[in-house]
């Protein structure tokens, strides 16, 4: 289900997306307009006959049907339009006038209130088609669809199918041409009477209310079928003129009515019952669905679009705030810190990295002791440990039980009252610990956050977690530290003060996040949680897209868990309280649920890339990609990097953003159906050591060297 339900979600939200731009005439719309044509194949009696073009029957001839006199059918094209429609309505029921209103398949779908309410009040409705397409440019089958379409939403709406049909961008009946003629006709063969006019109002020019009236106006008492807009732009004038036009005409005689009324046939609406009108409801329930869904996401992306800019503005504010204070040259935490410190390092199956580990902790420029907790290792890890034979080095065995339980085990073996925790693949530069442990000069800081840096960063997807390891994570430590709220102590690289770790009792078994637990565990017992920028240890970042996967969805899922393990901080007081009101909001809005989000803008992005303006799409993403690279560039800066990885980040934003999307999703699938995640061992390659080291000789001659 982890992954079924992402696809069908994403898939879900594809279809709901073409659901709403077929509806918007963004997909399958055809706009071209036929030019006029030679009329010689039209017969003359259609020519010079009515407004209504019977041609049902294919063993008789077509024939035309006029408007008794002193009779007016007012038809209305291109609604129902949520604006207008209502008022047209509002001034017929007014002079108890009906008329005919000749919908679209798209707004019909869309306000299918307005249909019912036309067809309450005594109205007929025909079809104008579904998209609104020139039908001389189209197939018959493109016809059956446009009709077909239509009828499905009047069955939703009303319960009702129609047999008047308007063709778009049609006028009077001498307007019939070659290319016209023969979707007339084939129309005509699937029951339909095809209804023109044979007065236009114009009103669709805004020509003004008296125009609107003197072109509505039948001449010589004679009855008409009137041209006229309830949609399509603004109407008010169409309004207003029937609000003259309507009384005037009735007190001159005439009668507003339905077309089948003047013509005195049967009613042109026919009842739809069964799978019919269950398949027509349905249709216009997704598309009702669509539309609220596509709203709700339009607005969350720009309530969201809008704080994650606010976000990038903070973070460079306060990273650049953050550089300025630790950079002086007066700046310090105190006294120099010179004690000795124990530094952990538990280890399952590590034997690929393990000697270069420890190799590099015995570098170090400040006085340490090296525990190595073996976690019950089957690889030979500890023996390999133990055959280096090397000063102040101790490797602690024990059966496997889990990193928070091994680093436990180490606590109450650490001789120190400052302890650095390490991972078993991560290399220490010599003055990493010595950086590490000045901040602890200050008596109020319980613990310190290092540098984590890629190692392996030759391949591509190294390359990328490069990046997402200096902008993502380190230029966030840094606004972090300056709002009090660090939410991570990295696992590869951070110190703490042993009396606040016993105050919180340890490491917890809780989570899978146990770096981010115990930091949160800290700053609601009042410690401060810091960030040393000069505290860089190389650790080996995974190298596949599954390594990948399982470290952060291990990750995400960690982070949620701590999250609602730590929740009660948001109402309680204190340094808690100010923890759970400011840093896990933060946390929480930008770890877990902006992330989640941000998928939707991709999705958006392709959709307009296909059916939207292109241009604009384009534009926007160059947009949002250049603030995103004025943010590594400047972390790239702090951090003394080299530029050229950010080559690689317009790829990084197409490709590698959307695994870590999918791996959010899953989390969040995985944490609200109750399932449970275990640790998930990653392959090493045991590629990177200590920045100045003789690569290790173990390995055969072509292995890749450590970029760092």
């Amino acid at each position: 289900m982890r992954y079924l339900l992402p696809s069908v979600f994403l898939v879900a939200l594809l279809a709901m997306l073409m659901l709403r731009g077929y509806v918007h005439s963004e997909i399958l719309a055809d706009h071209r307009v036929q030019a006029p044509a030679p009329t010689d194949h039209v017969p003359d009696a259609i020519l010079d006959g009515g407004p209504v073009i019977d041609a049902r029957k294919a063993t008789a001839p077509a024939k035309t049907l006029r408007i008794p006199d002193h009779r007016i059918v007012l038809t209305f094209d291109d609604g129902p339009d949520p604006v207008w429609t209502p008022r047209v309505l509002d001034t017929l029921k007014k002079y108890d006038a009906h008329g005919v209103f000749f919908v679209t398949g798209t707004m019909a779908s869309r306000y299918p209130d307005l249909v019912q309410r036309m067809v309450d009040e005594g109205h007929e409705v025909g079809v104008h088609t579904f998209n609104h397409p020139d039908l001389s440019y189209q197939s018959h089958s493109r016809i059956d669809w446009e009709l077909s379409q239509n009828q499905l939403v009047l069955a939703g709406a009303a319960g009702i199918r129609t047999s008047l049909f308007r063709p778009p961008y049609s006028s009077f009946a001498d307007a019939m041409d070659n290319k016209s003629w023969p979707v007339t006709q084939y129309v005509g063969t699937r029951g339909y009477l095809t209804v023109v006019n044979n007065t236009d109002s114009e009103d669709w020019k805004r020509p003004g209310v008296p125009a609107i009236i003197e072109q509505a106006t039948p001449k010589g008492g004679k009855g008409a079928v009137i041209l006229m807009h309830d949609s399509g732009g603004d109407r008010s004038q169409t309004v207003a003129a029937l609000g003259d036009f309507l009384p005037r005409m009735q007190q001159e005689g005439y009668t507003f009515t339905n077309l089948t009324t003047a013509l005195g046939a049967p009613s042109a609406h026919t009842p739809v019952t069964g799978f019919a009108l269950w398949k027509g409801k349905a249709f216009v329930y997704a598309v009702d669905l669509s539309e609220k869904l596509t709203d709700v996401l339009v607005a969350g992306l720009a309530v969201i679009g809008v704080l994650v800019l606010v976000r990038f503005g903070l973070m460079l504010l306060l990273s650049f705030l953050h550089s300025r204070k630790v950079r002086r040259r007066d700046f310090s935490w105190g006294p120099a810190f010179h004690r000795p410190v124990s530094v952990l390092v538990p280890a399952y199956n590590e034997r690929e990295c393990i000697a270069n580990t420890v190799r590099s902790l015995v570098a170090s420029e400040h006085p340490i002791e090296i525990i190595v907790i073996d976690d019950g290792s089957t690889d030979g890890t500890a023996d390999i440990v133990e055959a280096m034979r090397l000063p102040n080095v101790r490797v602690i065995r024990q059966r496997n039980a889990g990193k928070p339980a091994a680093l436990n085990n180490g606590i109450a073996h650490a001789r120190h009252d400052i302890v650095v925790m390490m991972d078993g693949d991560t290399v220490f530069e010599p003055a990493t610990v010595r950086e590490l442990v000045q901040p602890f000069a200050d008596p109020k800081v319980g613990a310190v956050a290092g540098n984590a840096k890629v190692g392996n960063r030759d391949s591509l997807i190294g390359a990328w977690q490069h990046i997402e390891y200096v902008m993502g994570f380190n230029l966030d430590r840094r606004m972090y530290d300056m709002l009090r709220c660090m939410p991570t102590i990295p696992g590869a690289v951070g110190a703490f003060r042993r009396d606040a770790l016993d105050r919180i009792g340890g490491m917890s078994e809780d989570t899978l996040a146990e770096d981010t637990d115990v930091t949160m565990a800290l700053h609601r017992d009042g410690w401060q949680v810091v960030y040393a920028e000069n505290a860089r240890a190389w650790t080996e970042a995974p190298e596949t897209v599954q390594q990948l996967w399982s470290q952060r969805y291990r990750w995400s899922y960690g982070t949620m868990q701590a999250i609602w393990k730590h929740r009660r901080a948001v109402v309680e007081r204190g340094p808690s309280g100010r923890f759970g009101r400011v840093g896990l909001p933060f946390v929480a809005l930008f770890m877990v649920v902006a992330p989640l989000l941000a998928p939707l803008i991709d999705v958006f992005l392709l959709y307009g890339l296909v059916f939207g303006p292109t241009e604009k799409t384009i534009g926007a993403w160059l947009g949002v990609l250049a603030v995103q690279a004025v943010c590594a560039a400047y972390a790239f800066r702090l951090d003394r990097e080299r530029m050229t990885h950010l080559i690689s980040l317009p790829l990084q934003q197409i490709l590698y953003r959307q695994l870590m999307y999918v791996v959010l999703l899953q989390s969040w699938i995985t944490a609200l159906t109750g399932g449970r995640l275990r640790w998930q061992k990653l392959r090493r390659t045991g590629v990177v050591e200590a920045p100045g080291a003789m690569v290790s000789q173990r390995g055969r001659s072509n292995e890749r060297r450590p970029v760092a």
